[in-house]
């Protein structure tokens, strides 16, 4: 055991910075956070802008298409207005979670996919207002270009040569 653990670890070791490995037990893990971390952070800025606006609270307000008109009165715009802060806020989450700018945009589809497929289970029929599919549409594009900025600022850092001691060899 302790022998294929070393040989394992010597072959990760060698030129594998950045390596493409399938891992379909990380990419799963990494599907479940997102979608953890969208949905907790959705209804925390739902919750949190109706009691500033003073509108009541509802969970069906994270699935139901109907308070999501994008130019109406009242809990519409507090629902359009949380669903896109909230598609900032996973950026934040693809940044912290995911972590690399080619997979922003496949885990912010991946995220918008899982929610749509909620929202038609809440909701008994695929959505069908205008209003709904463009404010997904808009929240995928946000999430994916703020995730992408951030994770490649991130990558393009300079790596310290001193860290590996006085003499590296270049």
């Amino acid at each position: 055991m302790l022998e294929l653990l070393k040989r394992k670890l010597g072959k990760m070791a060698v030129g594998t910075f950045r390596s493409n490995v399938w891992d379909p037990v990380l990419i799963t893990g990494q599907i479940i956070c997102m979608q953890c971390q969208f949905l907790i952070t959705l209804g925390v800025w739902v919750y949190a802008l109706n009691i500033l606006l003073g509108y009541n609270t509802s969970v069906d307000q994270l699935f139901k298409q109907a308070d999501k008109g994008l130019f109406t009165e009242g809990p519409g715009k507090a629902n359009t207005m949380a669903y896109a802060l909230n598609c900032l806020t996973s950026a934040v989450g693809l940044w912290l979670i995911v972590g690399r700018t080619k997979h922003c945009l496949d885990f912010a589809v991946t995220t918008h996919f899982v929610h749509f497929i909620m929202c038609w289970i809440v909701n008994g029929h695929i959505p069908h207002t205008v209003s709904w599919w463009i404010l997904n549409l808009v929240g995928i594009t946000l999430m994916t270009v703020l995730g992408e900025y951030m994770c490649m600022r991130s990558e393009i850092k300079a790596i310290p040569l001193l860290a590996m001691g006085p003499k590296a060899d270049l």
